[in-house]
């Protein structure tokens, strides 16, 4: 690669998505584990789930040499009144995670981390049809504008009082997702207020080629989330009423290297665009299934260190 890249992970690996779950692991052994894996930072994961106590976190962080790559809005984007919930959020995970260790930044890294990524969940009907962008329902426009001013209210909040670049996160079972969906965020929310993460396996997901979609809005893209997707299980739960995660919990997502994406191709991307910065692994999965989360890790962190990463 031309610029330095850091190969980071999240909690959802971890199978941490909704905090309300009964059998997440603690944070204190997901932090342990993200250390022993060889990685130096993390996403700080749900609302809710790692503390927001600057004193408590700053110094679990220090102790294991991990920093904080990006935070997480993961809520109802849509609704005009949860307008309130969102900026508080905003107000605590930014002002948690611009006080702790602060990550490096590296050449070609376009704004320094950490990130805010937001993401919009919530809506059984979306859920449903994730990765079916025929059957998906899409928002009325005076719905999409409240949607969009929910998301701008966010960006600016984390960009005028901490400095913190927010990055949308298209992710399947959202109602921003697919491939019209994307490029009609990008037409509303300018790029001076906030850039996008892209996630290849929610891509792939919703069906759209992640090399393509990488290239098509490079520049937008400030932030990059990898995973991998299983042929097999995809085309099981493809065709069945099921909700995103629970198809993540049949292991739809799996090692990187072990899935249908191609790295390879994504990596020669990102050569040519000298993309620098930081790279988050992801594989979401039922917390139950715990057992399997080192070898997967260690399994996608050789495939990407043999592909140029």
């Amino acid at each position: 690669m031309s610029n330095p890249i850091t190969v980071t992970c999240a909690p959802c690996c971890w199978g941490v998505d909704d905090v309300d779950n009964p059998h997440l692991p603690p944070w204190e052994r997901v932090l342990d584990e993200a250390r022993d894996a060889g990685f130096g930072g993390l996403e700080l994961g749900p609302y809710g789930y790692i503390p927001l106590d600057l004193k408590i976190v700053t110094e679990a962080l220090e102790t294991r040499g991990l920093s904080i790559v990006a935070g997480t809005i993961f809520d109802d984007l849509v609704d005009p009144a949860n307008r309130g919930n969102l900026l508080r959020q905003t107000d605590e995970i930014c002002g948690l995670i611009t006080g702790l260790p602060k990550p490096e930044t590296h050449a070609g890294q376009r704004f320094e981390a950490p990130y805010l990524t937001v993401m919009d969940w919530g809506h059984d009907e979306r859920d449903f049809a994730a990765g079916h962008p025929d059957r998906a329902p899409r928002l009325s426009d005076a719905q999409w504008r409240g949607m969009v001013a929910n998301i701008r209210a966010i960006a600016e909040l984390s960009r005028d009082r901490y400095g913190v670049r927010a990055t949308i996160h298209p992710h399947a079972g959202g109602y921003i997702e697919f491939a019209d969906e994307v490029q009609r965020i990008v037409n509303d929310i300018p790029a001076d207020v906030a850039g996008l993460c892209l996630d290849t396996g929610h891509l792939d997901y919703a069906g759209m080629d992640p090399v393509e979609m990488l290239d098509r809005y490079w520049d937008r893209v400030d932030y990059i989330h990898f995973k991998d997707i299983d042929p097999d299980v995809y085309a099981r739960v493809m065709d069945r009423h099921v909700r995103f995660f629970d198809a993540c919990a049949e292991g739809i997502m799996c090692p990187i290297g072990r899935g249908r994406i191609d790295y390879p191709a994504i990596r020669t991307l990102l050569s040519a665009r000298g993309y620098g910065g930081y790279i988050t692994i992801e594989q979401e999965r039922d917390p139950r299934n715990a057992g399997s989360i080192r070898d997967d890790l260690a399994a996608s962190r050789t495939f990407l260190d043999k592909t140029g990463f």
